[in-house]
Formats: C-alpha cells, structure tokens, sequence
C-alpha cells in the first residue's frame, strides 16, 4: 500500500508543530548551547564563508536570513557591522538571482584589499555600498537617509559593537526604516545565554548585550511599537546566534 504524502500546506503545519515542540525541549536546547559554547572555544561562528569571504554567521542564521530575503525581498537590506562581508556577498547573490534589492553595508574598519575583492564580483557588487562609520553617527544616518529615500521595503541587521547601550540606541535609529512583514534582526542575543568566554575578552557579557537592549527595547520603548518576535524563526533553530533576535513589524 502506498504511503499517503502531505500536501504541502499539511507539511508546513506539521514543520510548525515540531518545530514548537521543539522549542520547549530543554533537554535538546541545552545539549545544543552545550555544544555552541565548546565550538565557540574554537571560533567555529567564523568558519563559515560565502564565496572565500567569512560571514561570522552560524549555518543555520544563514539559511534564514536567506528565507527572510526570499519572502520579503526587500529594496534594501541594510547590515550593521560587517567584518569580512562574507554575509553581503551571500544576500547579493540571492538578490542577483531573483533580480531584487540593495544592500548597504556599515562598518568602522572596511580594508581597501576587502572593497577589491568585493568589486572582483562585478554582478553582485553593483548591489552592495558600503559605509565606512559608526552605526550612530549623525553622518551614517544621513547617508543612508539619502540612499534609501522614499522605499518603504526595508530590512536591517544590526551585528556590531554588542554591549547594550550601543545596541539599544541602534534599535532605536534603525527601527524606522524597517516596515511591515519587514525585520529587524538583533545580532547575537545569544551571549546573554553564554557563559563569559575568557579567550576572546569583550566589553559585553551577561547582563550587557544584545538581548538585554532588545528586552528593553520591546518593553521600554515606543520606537518598537509593532515588532514582536518571530516564533517561527525563533522555534526552528538550534545553533544560533540570535534565534530569539528575529523581529517581525507586524503592524
């Protein structure tokens, strides 16, 4: 007798069940940060590449933001902090491929040997700018102002200085361009979930991160009116850097 197989929406909502069952396995969840903690000891994050340039980014951050790009294929997707831009090279491709959107890239420190292996990819660079700058800077977000103008389908990623002040004030000035069925990614809420991690010293730990501004953002603050966590996202992932840093705009 042949197997009856799900439609394709019986086997979305069959994801969705365990996916959220999932979730609430603690066991499972804490074998895991057991796991990305020993890794992390390792720089295992940073292994990851696109295209030979390291996105920072575990797997699985990565196939999400893909599935976020392919959903909501936005006009810009604007990414805070970007090291060695493996992560732009990947949104570019996606948007090369489906032919959609920009990307606009910002970070403090952008080695002139990165801009030229990036222009090296001749289709997929025409869809990158890059701004060399502090996130909070008056001049940043004029510039940016300027780029975007009037679009209004818009995603951001915040992933760069991670102590909470610095964070809290990047949710607050990039949450207006992100609109409906758009996100807003708060970068690595997982170190509130860590312990501190004595070979690669930061100013930011538990207590002071991302996932502490994002808390207080949601709760304190009336820029994030309309964003709420996406329990999709937030369900299905294991090894992330941010699985609960996934904000929807509802509304």
């Amino acid at each position: 007798m042949q197997k009856k197989l799900f439609s394709r929406v019986e086997f979305e909502q069959h994801l969705s069940k365990k996916a959220a069952e999932q979730f609430v396995d603690s066991n499972l969840s804490d074998k895991a940060l057991e796991a990305f903690v020993g890794a992390d000891k390792h720089d295992w994050i940073h292994q990851t590449r696109w295209f030979g340039e390291p996105a920072l980014q575990t797997a699985e951050d990565m196939l999400v933001m893909q599935d976020i790009l392919f959903r909501t294929k936005p006009d810009f997707f604007i990414e805070v902090g970007t090291a060695w831009s493996g992560s732009l090279l990947m949104y570019a491709t996606i948007m090369e491929a489906l032919n959609f959107g920009h990307i606009i890239g910002i970070d403090i420190y952008i080695p002139e040997d990165l801009i030229e292996r990036i222009n090296s990819f001749e289709n997929l660079s025409k869809r990158i700018t890059l701004i060399k700058g502090s996130s909070l800077d008056a001049e940043t977000i004029k510039r940016i102002d300027s780029i975007v103008g009037d679009a209004s389908n818009i995603s951001v990623h915040l992933d760069s200085d991670h102590s909470h002040e610095h964070v809290l004030q990047e949710l607050k000035k990039y949450s207006k361009y992100v609109s409906k069925g758009n996100y807003l990614i708060c970068g690595d809420t997982v170190v509130e979930d860590i312990p501190e991690q004595s070979h690669r010293p930061r100013p930011w730990g538990v207590g002071n991160n991302p996932k502490t501004a994002m808390i207080e953002f949601l709760n304190h603050h009336h820029e994030s009116f309309g964003f709420t966590i996406d329990k999709n996202i937030r369900n299905r992932l294991l090894l992330s850097n941010q699985k609960e840093g996934y904000l929807l705009k509802n509304e």
